[in-house]
């Protein structure tokens, strides 16, 4: 708590004299939208003149800090599960919440897929080093525990447990766990082969697997000091424009794009609850 008040401090200090000097915007946002929501946010501001600044971490980490900053113009998480808490904590204004696009669970690995891994109950082989987001502050995190006891007798939680190697901070470190080679696997997003795909090779869940798809909401902050700028934004991000970004990197329009790639419909969006054994203590 003290590096993340610490984090606060230094960010208004830094971004203070900018917003005296003329309008820009403030985005709190989840890592799993995070190449896409970089070039879309440059593409708004060669297009606006409206520069953008972007502030990435884990959907529910950014969360806490918009609201203790009490700054920030958007949220925009990486799934359902924390727009809902920051609307039921009046965060932000749900009349202007908009879904952008959709993403789908999948296992990740190394390119060349070196551990022959193909299925979710291959996790559990002795000796693989897997790796999960945090299910207390990360979306993606929530989603793979969610999986995981949907799928896994008690026994196979427990030898996936041996082989649990870390406890990502957001997406992105997520996908970069594979990609730097400190995870032999993780339960990530499907996007994540698109993100790096010289690095990341992504494996499909089968349909009964998965509980359910994500979608990345975007809404205007209650602490926003230029909503119509904001508004702007998230037109952009839902233009034809903003979409061919996020399409570039395999996001899902619509839910039935997402359903023909699983081959089966799945409940979309909503919460879940992380059983307690799997938040860090």
């Amino acid at each position: 708590m003290k590096h993340l008040v610490k984090f606060i401090l230094f960010s208004l200090l830094l971004l203070s004299p900018i917003w005296g000097a003329s309008p820009r915007l403030l985005v709190f946002a989840g890592s799993a939208s995070k190449p896409p929501t970089q070039e879309a946010a440059k593409a708004f501001t060669a297009k606006t003149g409206i520069p953008v600044d972007l502030v990435f971490g884990g959907s529910g980490y950014v969360l806490s800090q918009m609201k203790l900053s009490r700054q920030g113009d958007l949220y925009f998480p990486g799934s359902s599960d924390y727009m809902e808490i920051a609307k039921r904590q009046k965060l932000v204004d749900p009349s202007t919440e908009k879904i952008v696009v959709y993403l789908v669970p999948a296992i990740n690995v190394q390119k060349g897929n070196p551990k022959n891994i193909h299925s979710l109950k291959d996790l559990t082989r002795p000796g693989l080093r897997v790796a999960i987001a945090n299910p207390d502050g990360v979306c993606v995190g929530a989603y793979a525990v969610e999986i995981l006891e949907k799928n896994f007798t008690p026994e196979q939680k427990k030898a996936f447990r041996k082989n649990l190697v870390n406890y990502t901070a957001s997406c992105s470190k997520t996908a970069n766990a594979i990609s730097l080679h400190q995870a032999d696997a993780v339960i990530g997003w499907r996007v994540f082969g698109h993100w790096n795909p010289d690095r990341i090779e992504t494996i499909p869940l089968k349909s009964d697997q998965l509980v359910r798809i994500g979608y990345i909401p975007i809404a205007i902050s209650r602490f926003s000091k230029h909503p119509e700028l904001a508004k702007k934004f998230i037109d952009f991000l839902l233009s034809p424009q903003g979409q061919k970004i996020f399409a570039k990197y395999h996001y899902f329009a619509s839910p039935e794009e997402a359903f023909r790639w699983i081959g089966a419909k799945k409940p979309v969006g909503g919460e879940y609850k992380v059983p307690k054994g799997w938040i860090a203590k």
